[in-house]
């Protein structure tokens, strides 16, 4: 078993970091078998109402993964966007404001929210090593992974994404990610264009391949994004096109889950 949370990113054996929205869903998750929990910013949003366009505030995010941290006993890892911040004192703040609050964690993007357009090249590097500058003065462990955007977002190519996380890679990053390559084939070429533990986002086409076909790509971190949170919302959507829009259907609502099975793993 692993040591830490750093530990469990092991090249070629990935695990799974299960992104919850509250408390509840974190408690389940880990009871379920989840060896670490992340928190999930546009899950989060979706919680309080707004949408996944960078609407969280720092504060937001800190006391939300204070909920979850307190929720249960495994590392728990912050999916905190661009770093609250363009400037790299900002993003190196950031990690200590996380720090202090018990995180493993954080993963920073190089997208100017709340826009789509990524940072400058150059300046991406400089918030990155800001900000593992900062991890590595902590008096303990921190694990930070630099996340490259563009590709997701559409604003530059795998070429483009792989001199990122080089580029992260020599700031100082612990951990690179880049979301929703064109395929497995582009994925495990961006796994082996850097030697640190590569995160891999399992959402959209990515959800119809095992764990073992990512272990054999060299990946060591499976997340889920938003995914997990939004086919919740798709069983919502789904009862309330059935009550509301098709005369008064509840079918969906019969496949609840039993209290039996759900109370015990709220406790």
């Amino acid at each position: 078993m692993p040591d830490s949370f750093r530990d469990m990113h092991c090249p070629g054996d990935p695990f799974i970091l299960a992104n919850a929205w509250d408390a509840g869903s974190a408690k389940m998750l880990v009871d379920l078998g989840a060896k670490a929990i992340a928190t999930s910013s546009a899950a989060h949003a979706f919680t309080l109402g707004r949408s996944d366009t960078g609407t969280i505030t720092r504060d937001e995010a800190l006391a939300h993964a204070q909920d979850l941290i307190a929720a249960v006993d495994v590392p728990v890892s912050g999916d905190f966007e661009n770093g609250f911040g363009e400037a790299p004192e900002t993003c190196a703040e950031t990690v200590r404001l996380a720090a202090e609050i018990g995180l493993a964690g954080i993963c920073i993007e190089d997208t100017a929210l709340p826009g789509t357009a990524p940072y400058d090249a150059t300046l991406s590097a400089e918030r990155i090593r800001a900000a593992a500058s900062a991890a590595r003065a902590l008096p303990r462990d921190f694990f930070l992974v630099a996340r490259a955007d563009g590709i997701l977002t559409g604003h530059y190519d795998i070429e483009e994404a792989i001199a990122r996380i080089q580029a992260f890679e020599a700031a100082g990053a612990d951990a690179v990610y880049v979301p929703a390559p064109p395929s497995m084939e582009a994925l495990g070429r961006l796994v082996n264009a850097t030697s640190l533990p590569f995160n891999a986002l399992v959402s959209g086409p990515f959800t119809k391949h095992t764990r073992a076909e990512f272990a054999a790509l060299g990946v060591a971190r499976l997340s889920l994004g938003s995914a997990l949170a939004r086919a919740t919302y798709r069983t919502i959507h789904t009862a309330g096109e059935d009550m509301f829009r098709a005369n008064g259907r509840f079918d969906t609502l019969s496949d609840g889950l039993p209290f039996d099975v759900l109370n015990p793993m709220l406790k």
